[in-house]
């Protein structure tokens, strides 16, 4: 099985996020495909084959199937425009409805759902879980995300993982205003096995309509300051976010995994 490593939302290797990408001609189960995210270690794996105009695409961590995905969707778009299809737009079908990317130059476009998080009720123990204190909250489905003073601020950021893990099932996203660019974002989710995410796409479709409406526009730069760092372009659409990134490879390779049998080559 043709495996691929692509570091994405930068334009630079060892920087951005790296996702695993398999191209999978056959069929995987969901405990095989689990077991190859796991053994690639990487924060998502993405497993994408060939389904009638398009691509079904799922997203896995090294312990569980996830529903949206950005960095490892832009990966796979880098993987299929310049390995396996070469075209500029590329439909995937997902748990999280169909999503389009678009190739603009060296630029992947990626169009999500908007993500609209509510406004909660700031408690003592979020403060305690980032070691900074949080000046608004806001919850969207299973994420919780928490606003800090500024950039610095975020930047000061020390999670403390066994509190984060309560505060919210899937994942805690801390941001702030941003200095060089409109906002900026670090993302924890300990328990879906990723501490802190480098940079997080899916992350910016809850963060994207929370900073349009704060900032009141509706293109914006935003950079995710974990220590590879990563920048996002991106556009509010009301329904729809509109998440742009750069993607370099850094490994393509074979999985020396029989399709279909369970078994190693």
């Amino acid at each position: 099985m043709k495996y691929y490593i692509v570091d994405a939302f930068t334009d630079k290797l060892f920087a951005g996020n790296p996702a695993g990408v398999c191209v999978v001609e056959g069929a995987l189960t969901e405990e095989q495909m689990q077991n190859i995210a796991k053994e690639n270690n990487l924060s998502e794996t993405a497993f994408v084959s060939r389904s009638g105009d398009g691509y079904d695409l799922r997203w896995f961590t090294p312990v569980k199937e996830v529903n949206l995905c950005g960095h490892a969707t832009l990966g796979t778009a880098f993987v299929i425009s310049n390995f396996v299809d070469d075209i500029c737009e590329m439909r995937f079908y997902t748990k999280s409805g169909v999503l389009t990317v678009c190739k603009e130059g060296d630029l992947f476009v990626m169009d999500f759902p908007s993500q609209s998080p509510k406004r909660t009720k700031i408690h003592a123990t979020m403060s305690e879980a980032i070691g900074k204190t949080v000046i608004e909250a806001f919850v969207y489905s299973d994420t919780l995300v928490l606003v800090v003073e500024n950039e610095a601020c975020l930047q000061g950021v020390n999670p403390d993982f066994g509190l984060i893990a309560q505060l919210a099932p899937h994942a805690v996203i801390v941001t702030a205003k941003g200095e060089s660019c409109d906002f900026v974002s670090r993302f924890f989710a300990p328990n879906v096995g990723v501490d802190e995410d480098p940079v997080t796409g899916s992350a910016h479709s809850i963060l994207i309509p929370l900073w349009a409406d704060k900032l009141g526009k509706t293109k914006l730069t935003a950079r995710q300051i974990s220590k590879r760092g990563g920048i996002l372009f991106c556009e509010n659409h009301g329904e729809r976010v509109k998440i742009a990134g750069q993607a370099v490879l850094y490994l393509k390779g074979e999985i020396n995994y029989q399709v279909g049998s369970g078994k190693n080559v």
